[in-house]
């Protein structure tokens, strides 16, 4: 009967065995090298993580809040509609409409005796008007939408009815006209905490025309003056297409002799502290880095001296080469995975920590320690191209050993 023969394990299978086996056997200086990469590791994914989670905090209150995007026009001008045109086509601007007088943006609202707003902002709005993203636009002339102050004084829900009552006073004699209103959406205190109401153009205008004393057909107002055609505005609610566009689009107004004010001042802030950030972490990486590659570089090269009897017995055995080399990659590579793994639970620790404690005066999911799943795949890479190029400095090391060295020790 003929016996099977019994396969030999590869090369590169005995290799790993022999790698990890040898790290056992070795354990003290595993440890020691695993400990050093793990207190690189942790802080160095802390800091980053928290540069990273009060910077995307900062940039993400910034974009959330279309505040910050407003370029407000101070003081009353005269715009005809050409100019107006002319502003809402620059490609800096994502919203523009345009806006009556000041003194004729105030209207006040009426559900019943128990519940009135008097002088609540009135707000001319459109189609994709940013401060009510995510809420109903009026599309109607008896449309509106509330913010949350004044539909809670007026104990309005959406589709509910009001009216909103505007004065003048003509030829001596003082009159109240009344517009139905129906609810169409209300805006959260985030985006506009004061009382107002948010209504169409043509709303607006009608207001005005009413003040000055004109006939007013959307009001059904027949009395006063000949209703006239609207040719010109004071001034304009205007939103900067993103944060960088608010200088420019402030550059350009001032170009124009026209009077802006923006949040330029709290952009260029957390912009700054983006960099201050970037500039803290880049020193503190590039230190951290460079003492750890010399930190890996000696522990290699000191283990590969000591362990030469070892690699030269290797080499008399028939391993050429390239299995010695993989041999110290192969313990690079796990004592790295091991350290990595390790760091990566401390920082999860660490971050959560610093999410319950310093997030605790932030709201509701905010977070101050934070790294997405790329930022892990990026700093295992870059661990990695550390833990290779120093091996590979060992295996230039390990390289120069010649098997007749193990000779001389028997």
């Amino acid at each position: 009967m003929s016996s099977c023969p019994v396969d030999r394990p590869s090369e590169r299978g005995l290799l790993w065995r022999m790698a990890l086996r040898d790290l056992i056997h070795d354990r003290k200086v595993a440890l020691c090298i695993i400990f050093s990469l793990i207190a690189v590791i942790a802080p160095l994914l802390l800091l980053f993580g928290l540069k990273n989670g009060i910077v995307n905090q900062l940039r993400h209150q910034l974009l959330d809040d279309p505040r910050t995007r407003e370029v407000r026009i101070t003081g009353n001008g005269n715009y005809d509609f050409s100019w107006l045109e002319r502003l809402a086509e620059r490609p800096e601007v994502g919203f523009s409409i345009p806006l009556t007088r000041s003194l004729n943006t105030q209207a006040d609202l009426v559900r019943d005796g128990q519940h009135f707003v008097a002088g609540a902002e009135v707000i001319p709005t459109g189609s994709g008007d940013p401060l009510l993203a995510g809420v109903t636009v009026p599309r109607q002339d008896h449309q509106v939408v509330l913010s949350a102050s004044a539909a809670r004084r007026l104990d309005l829900k959406p589709g509910e009815s009001f009216r909103l009552m505007v004065n003048r006073k003509v030829e001596g004699q003082n009159q109240r006209a009344a517009f139905a209103l129906t609810v169409s959406g209300v805006l959260d205190d985030a985006r506009f905490a004061r009382p107002g109401a948010f209504v169409t153009l043509p709303l607006l205008v009608a207001l005005e025309d009413y003040r000055d004393g004109y006939q007013v057909p959307l009001l059904q107002v027949s009395e006063g003056k000949p209703p006239r055609e609207r040719t010109r505005f004071s001034r304009a609610r205007v939103y900067a297409s993103s944060l960088d566009d608010v200088p420019a689009l402030a550059r350009w107004l001032e170009e124009q002799h026209i009077e802006a004010v923006t949040q330029a001042a709290q952009i260029e802030a957390v912009q700054a502290i983006d960099r201050v950030l970037g500039v803290i972490f880049g020193v503190i990486a590039w230190i951290s880095a460079t003492g750890c590659i010399a930190s890996l570089m000696g522990a290699f090269i000191a283990n590969i001296d000591r362990k030469r009897k070892d690699m030269a017995i290797l080499r008399l055995l028939g391993f050429r080469r390239r299995a010695v080399t993989l041999f110290i990659v192969i313990q690079a590579l796990f004592l790295t995975g091991v350290a990595f793994t390790a760091g990566l639970a401390l920082y999860l620790l660490g971050s959560t920590l610093f999410n319950r404690v310093l997030g605790a005066s932030l709201p509701n999911q905010a977070f101050v320690c934070h790294l997405e799943p790329l930022h892990y795949l990026a700093a295992l890479l870059c661990v990695l191209v550390v833990a290779l190029s120093v091996a590979a400095i060992g295996a230039l090391r390990a390289l120069k050993i010649e098997p007749a060295e193990s000779l001389r020790e028997i």
